[in-house]
């Protein structure tokens, strides 16, 4: 990432991480109604009107520190396969029911972008970097002949984070880690077994 921001001002890139570290820590602890830049600054040892200066808004602020730590604790996978790709990273997906505060941070999240239209792009941005990853996976899979090339990239990447988001919110049944692989598995025969095919 660039260390230029507007107005060209450079920015330091350790104040820089600073405050993303600070933000996405902030927002698992607290929650994001919570969260100020007054706290970020204190946690951050960056002056406020620095962040100001460097962030257009505190959403933008938030979810470019929540993209940067969701990023690294779930890479993309490449293990050669579209399958075993899928249930590496759905089993990480499904692993946030291990840690509560992630749970209510995305809780959260996804309450504040129904609400805060502010809030609302600077999410969607981040949902849709999650669901680039997915896609790529699902594109690799065309590319190798393990999936139909007429497949909708975009639907099949909405079964995998349905379940998930529904499942997470409504709390209906379960989250469990453990069943990551036997979904994926089901959802690959499906779109397999529907490929190509056209609904009578």
């Amino acid at each position: 990432m660039s260390t230029e921001r507007r107005g060209g001002r450079t920015r330091s890139p350790e104040a820089h991480q600073a405050v993303l570290t600070a933000a996405a820590e902030l927002l698992e602890e607290h929650g994001y109604q919570t969260l100020t830049i007054e706290k970020i600054a204190a946690r951050s040892g960056v002056a406020k009107s620095t962040i100001y200066r460097w962030w257009r808004s505190r959403p933008e602020l938030v979810m470019e520190a929540y993209t940067q730590t969701v990023d690294r604790r779930m890479p993309e996978p490449d293990t050669g396969s579209v399958q075993s790709d899928l249930a590496v990273f759905v089993t990480e997906l499904y692993r946030v029911v291990k840690h509560p505060l992630r749970v209510r941070t995305l809780r959260g999240l996804m309450a504040e972008a129904q609400l805060d239209e502010d809030f609302r792009e600077p999410f969607r941005a981040w949902v849709n970097s999650r669901r680039a990853i997915v896609a790529h996976l699902l594109e690799r899979g065309v590319e190798r002949g393990e999936l139909d090339p007429g497949l909708d990239i975009g639907h099949a990447t909405d079964l995998i984070f349905g379940p998930f988001w529904y499942r997470l919110l409504v709390e209906h049944e379960p989250l469990d880690p453990a069943d990551a692989a036997a979904h994926v598995t089901r959802l690959i025969k499906g779109l397999r077994r529907t490929q190509g095919s056209e609904v009578k």
